[in-house]
């Protein structure tokens, strides 16, 4: 049985690398971003799945084994409370504290008064990133730290304490995680490493994107030095957890630089300058990345193809992804282009008929990976999930 379960994984992970690498593999492979459906699947509430990340671990395994998957995520419900709660994290609402038990965490945009950083504090981002995160920022999101100069109290110190015990005992269960894929169903962990862009940093955790929308006309000249300055850390966070044998890739979540949220201009000159160096870095080491590129990047995607051929995969959220494929397809795999609102509120017919549009049009020379559009929560169908697999199983055949 293990002996059948490697063989499994191993014909799962040369179909995953050979389509990722723009190449056509005996099968059009699936590998959906399953979050809190896992869940519902699992017979769990959001609530279970996100204060206890065993059970969200257990049921990524139990859809796996059940679904005939190449590859997922160990747990894509990635907020865990006993981790943000330890820390006393503000900027989640998480379900059964502020939510109820059935709906998913939330991420809390502050107002541009509220903000973690306020326009005065850039200078002091871009000469210290690391001393201003630890001194400022982090007592500003955090409901226990104490600010600097303020008196250390008992919730402040067990904060760190609790807060790294925590984070270690969180991040290390993920390498665990993936070889009980493995081992269990003969399945692919989806990706190792993480990135964001450092303008996605300004805007996601720390100015806010209403502060940062107001200072990319009041002074942008700061928000690019900003950038530069993150450059550095990100880079190496994404490349500590990066694959040791560059087989899958790492991922960057990509957010405020889609249409409609920045110009062509600003994304030229602050979002691209300063991420397409990092990416750079990253594939001059061996690794391929993942765009998970959330809402409509179309005008922005010869700015993608200004990357080696191979280098990344494009993940296709709101974008018609027969038009991506026309712009990127030579070049790059695809992965998505499955609505998800199909996925949750459609007929499985419906669901069948789009995959087979998907792959006739997108898939026919390889270089495609069968996913949602986004990631996907509890209002993903269970039958339409089902639908979607079997399909593309059968009718993706090369």
């Amino acid at each position: 049985m293990a002996q059948d379960m490697e063989q499994l994984y191993q014909e799962r992970m040369k179909r995953y690398t050979t389509a990722m690498r723009n190449g056509k593999p005996d099968k059009v492979p699936i590998r959906p971003f399953v979050a809190e459906f896992t869940a519902k699947y699992a017979g769990y509430t959001c609530q279970e799945v996100t204060h206890d990340y065993q059970k969200a671990f257990d049921a990524a395994c139990k859809c796996a084994a059940d679904f005939d998957w190449d590859a997922v995520v160990g747990n894509m419900v990635y907020v865990w409370t006993g981790l943000t709660e330890a820390q006393g994290t503000q900027y989640y609402a998480v379900p059964g504290i502020g939510l109820d038990a059935d709906v998913g965490f939330q991420y809390k945009e502050p107002s541009e008064e509220r903000a973690y950083m306020q326009p005065e504090d850039y200078d002091a981002l871009i000469d210290d990133p690391t001393g201003f995160l630890y001194n400022v920022w982090l007592p500003r999101v955090s409901a226990d730290v104490a600010p600097l100069g303020s008196p250390a109290t008992f919730r402040n110190n067990l904060a760190f304490v609790k807060g790294g015990m925590a984070m270690m005992q969180y991040f290390s269960g993920f390498g665990e995680q993936a070889a009980r894929l493995r081992k269990e169903s003969g399945t692919v962990s989806a990706i190792a490493g993480i990135l964001k862009a450092p303008f996605d940093i300004l805007a996601d955790k720390l100015r806010g994107f209403i502060g940062l929308t107001m200072d990319l006309w009041e002074r942008p000249k700061k928000v690019l030095a900003a950038c530069e300055a993150l450059m550095p850390h990100l880079t190496w966070v994404a490349l500590s957890g990066a694959d040791p044998d560059k087989n899958v890739p790492i991922s960057i979540w990509m957010h405020r630089g889609c249409v409609p949220f920045i110009s062509p201009a600003q994304f030229d000159r602050l979002y691209w300058a300063t991420l397409k160096p990092i990416i750079e870095e990253i594939i001059s080491r061996g690794h391929q990345v993942l765009f998970y590129a959330e809402g409509n990047w179309r005008p922005h995607l010869k700015a993608f193809a200004e990357l080696p051929p191979g280098s990344i995969i494009c993940h296709v959220d709101q974008d018609d992804i027969f038009a991506v494929h026309e712009v990127l397809g030579h070049r790059f795999c695809l992965s998505g282009g499955i609505p998800n609102f199909l996925l949750s509120y459609g007929t499985p017919d419906q669901v069948r008929e789009h995959c087979r549009k998907v792959i006739d049009g997108v898939a026919r020379d390889g270089g495609y990976i069968c996913d949602a559009s986004a990631i996907m929560q509890d209002d993903t169908s269970i039958e339409n999930m089902r639908a979607m697999t079997d399909f593309v199983r059968e009718y993706g055949v090369y």
